[in-house]
């Protein structure tokens, strides 16, 4: 059922929507970056919606520049989007992004 599930996914999506999900799941193999990504999620989850670049170096016990390059690999792979508030920054997810990958995976990712 699983593989059926996958070769339908796969008739609807195109081949740019498949770069696409090859550029997300390329930016979300490191283990940083993912687990940003998910603080992200869990952040929407709770209609937070966003998350600063400090949540996310205190998430990471990292400094600003590691944090800044995997801000930037998320942008590039579509993933998040960023705001600037003043000498802040925000993070919050890609829409689109997130909706894609909760089709591929079988689920509206809403919470339960």
């Amino acid at each position: 059922m699983a593989s059926r599930t996958a070769s339908a996914f796969h008739s609807e999506t195109s081949p740019a929507e498949l770069g696409e999900l090859a550029a997300a799941f390329k930016a979300l193999s490191n283990p940083n970056r993912l687990a940003m990504y998910l603080e992200l999620l869990r952040h929407r989850e709770r209609s937070v919606k966003t998350c600063a670049l400090q949540d996310l170096m205190d998430l990471l016990d990292v400094g600003a520049p590691t944090v800044s390059h995997h801000i930037k690999e998320l942008v590039n792979a579509g993933l998040i989007e960023v705001e600037r508030e003043g000498k802040f920054i925000r993070c919050r997810l890609s829409e689109p992004s997130r909706q894609q990958l909760a089709r591929l995976f079988g689920s509206r990712g809403e919470p339960k």
